[in-house]
C-alpha cells in the first residue's frame, strides 16, 4: 500500500510539472490559465495523498477557483494571445 501511495504521488507531481511547463510556454494566455489550474489540481491531489484534506479544501478554492477566475477576467480586459 505504501508503494502505491508513493507511485501515485510521483505521477501527480510529474503531471503537475508538465502542466507548469505548458503554462509557461503557451502563447495563448487563456490556455495558460487552464494549464495552471490543472497544475493546481494535481498539487491538491498530492496534498490529499499526504493526508492533509483541510489544506486541499483551501487550496482548491483559492488556486483553482478564485485565482483562475481573476486571471480569466484580466485576460478578457487585454489581448488573449501573447505577442513575441
Amino acid at each position: 500500500m505504501y508503494i502505491l501511495h508513493l507511485i501515485m504521488t510521483a505521477i501527480c507531481l510529474t503531471l503537475a510539472l508538465v502542466f507548469a511547463y505548458l503554462a509557461i510556454v503557451s502563447k495563448d494566455l487563456l490556455m495558460a490559465v487552464v494549464f495552471s489550474a490543472a497544475q493546481s489540481i494535481f498539487y491538491a491531489l498530492v496534498f490529499y495523498l499526504l493526508l492533509a484534506p483541510d489544506i486541499v479544501l483551501a487550496y482548491v478554492a483559492v488556486s483553482v477557483g478564485i485565482y483562475s477566475a481573476l486571471l480569466v477576467f484580466i485576460i478578457r480586459k487585454t489581448e488573449r494571445y501573447e505577442k513575441v
